[in-house]
Parts: C-alpha cells; structure tokens; sequence
C-alpha cells in the first residue's frame, strides 16, 4: 500500500473507532474497561499483570488498554452490554448490578456460601459458572468469573455489635442477596454501584454499607467512615460476584494463534488469580484504615448464629423465589454450596 494510502486509511479506521485490529488483523488491541479505582485490588493484582501477560506472552502482537472509572461511557451496570454490543473490547462485569437479569448467579451471592477467602470462593464460582451460567453470557465470551473476599460492614459511627445494632441503619448494598440480608437485619437497604458509594456517604444519604477491605482505601473509607465490622468465622457476610468478559466477535475474529493465548489466561486460572487479587488487597486495606485509627470489629460468634440464622431464611426466601421462576432454587444452592466445598483449603 502506498504510503499516504496507508495513513489515511489508518486515520479513518481511528476515527471510526474501530480499535479491536490493526490493519495487518496479525495485530490486536483490546480496550477493556472497568468503573474503580486503577489503584484497587483487582485492577493492581489482576487486571494489569493479566494484561502485561498477554503482551509477553503475544511478544507484543496484544496490546491490551484498560480504562478505569468508565473512561470509554457508559455506566457499571450496563458495563455487559457494552461489551456484548462491542462499544469495549472487553472489561469487569458485576452481573447482580442488573437484578433479576442473571438469577441463577446470585446462589453465590447468598449469605455465608463462600469463604473468606477470595481465591477460594473464585474457584468456586468458575465451577458453578460452568455447570450453571455459560448459556446466560452466551453473547459474550467469558475469560474469567471469580469473588471477591469477605464483605465488611463500614459505617459512621461505633461499630455494630449486636443484629439490633443494624435497626434503622441506611446501609448500601451492591447486589441483590446483599440487600436482602440487610434488610432482614432491620437495616434500610440502598442498593448501588460502588462508583456511587463514597459521594452518598458524605451526602449522608446513607449511613454506610457493606464492601470489602481492599476497595476501603480507593473509596476513602477511613474518612468517610469511623468503625469496619466483620462476622466471626471463616465463611463470608455476603460475597459478589463478577465476570471478566470480552466482545465475542472480537475474540472470534482473532488468529488462532493470538486467541490460543488469551485461553492459556482464562478458566480457573484466571478465575483464581483474580481472586487472589482481592485477597492481596484485603489485607492492604484493612492495614490502612487500622492506620489511621479507626475501629476495627469482630461481632461474637453468638451475635455472628444470628445472623447466619437470618441469612438461612433470606436463602430459603431465594430458593422459593427461584422455584416460581421455573429454577430448581435447591438445586442451585446446592451446587453452589458443593463448588466452595469441593474447593475450600484443607484445615
């Protein structure tokens, strides 16, 4: 091709924003996006080595951009349509930020299915994503699904100690499961994305919510709240879960040889490190707000029963729920409880 030919078609392929190939369609790069912080767990422990991977990996024939807070539009909620409709290449999807659209994954949401540890309850998920959930992202290609560690209770305040401590509390929940709980808690749930969080707090339009510790620095949880409250035990409050995705045509439309390295960096691998990646955080974070002085709890194994009796009628309620709409609730939970199971570490 002649020189000018080539510079303006590569102008107008830019200007089309069409980013997933170059020219040569040897050569490929990805844009994925995400709606938090670069400087949080996932983006710092897995979203960047996975991408610096696949461009070892590829010797530079991927390169893969990430974009945090949204950068390319859109909104987190509608983060899987964008990417099934190809405005991304590919990026971080909670499915539970579109309730009711994804049911079946909520089983790993419930309260108390995983462990407190993120890898473990990653493994899980990619399991149960297989057996259960691969028909309902069938309109992407999924090259992860992975939890996150355990979730925290952070609020104004003392600390809550017992479940009347939770009467009245405006708390913020990311997911549908999680918000149940709360309100079986007697707290007032508000259901929203993490990017909203931080600002509804200093408006005092809630109270606090509940997150993990690795997202508590990003978010500036230790000013925005005083007390960070975790259940007794190693099983989780609640738990989310999430999916790392791509654009199918995208990923169909590469060469063999390009594709064959993003699935040596998929399934339960990814899943696990990505996981992993939370964990990493967890123990940052929690360091951090210990830091700087707030109050860091355990509620007692007693006040702890109680709340995973709570949490078994908000499953049972689930499990009903899921019958009604033609699922095998029971069957769900099952398996869900079998994956993390069959993947928590030996005592």
């Amino acid at each position: 091709m002649h020189p000018m030919h080539l510079m303006k078609t590569t102008a107008m392929v830019a200007a089309l924003g069409l980013s997933a190939t170059t020219l040569t369609a040897q050569e490929v790069t990805l844009r994925f996006q995400h709606f938090v912080s670069p400087a949080s767990a996932n983006p710092t422990y897995f979203m960047q080595p996975w991408a610096d991977t696949i461009e070892e990996q590829s010797e530079g024939r991927i390169k893969v951009e990430l974009y945090p807070f949204m950068q390319l539009g859109g909104s987190a909620p509608n983060q899987y349509d964008l990417i099934r409709d190809g405005a991304i290449d590919g990026g971080w999807v909670i499915p539970g930020y579109q309730p009711n659209r994804f049911p079946e994954a909520e089983a790993m949401e419930l309260p108390f299915m995983t462990t407190k540890s993120g890898e473990e309850a990653s493994a899980a998920a990619w399991e149960f994503t297989q057996e259960y959930l691969m028909d309902d992202f069938a309109d992407v290609h999924v090259i992860a699904a992975h939890m996150h560690g355990p979730g925290i209770v952070h609020k104004r305040g003392a600390s809550v100690e017992t479940v009347e401590d939770f009467a009245g509390l405006k708390l913020r929940g990311p997911s549908r499961p999680a918000t149940l709980l709360l309100e079986e808690l007697g707290a007032t749930p508000i259901g929203m994305p993490v990017p909203q969080f931080p600002e509804a707090l200093s408006r005092g339009v809630v109270d606090g919510g509940v997150i993990t510790w690795e997202m508590s620095p990003s978010l500036k949880l230790d000013e925005l709240t005083d007390s960070h409250t975790d259940v007794a035990g190693d099983q989780a409050l609640y738990n989310l879960y999430f999916i790392w995705a791509m654009n199918k045509d995208v990923y169909e439309g590469m060469p063999d040889d390009l594709r064959a390295i993003i699935d040596a960096n998929s399934g339960m691998m990814a899943s696990k490190w990505a996981g992993r990646a939370h964990d990493t955080g967890d123990v940052v974070g929690r360091d951090l707000m210990a830091a700087d002085g707030n109050e860091i709890a355990q509620l007692s194994v007693t006040e702890t029963d109680r709340i995973k009796a709570l949490g078994a009628d908000v499953t049972l309620e689930w499990i009903a729920e899921m019958d009604a709409k033609g699922f095998d609730g029971a069957a769900l939970v099952a398996s869900a409880q079998a994956a993390v199971a069959a993947n928590r570490a030996e005592e």
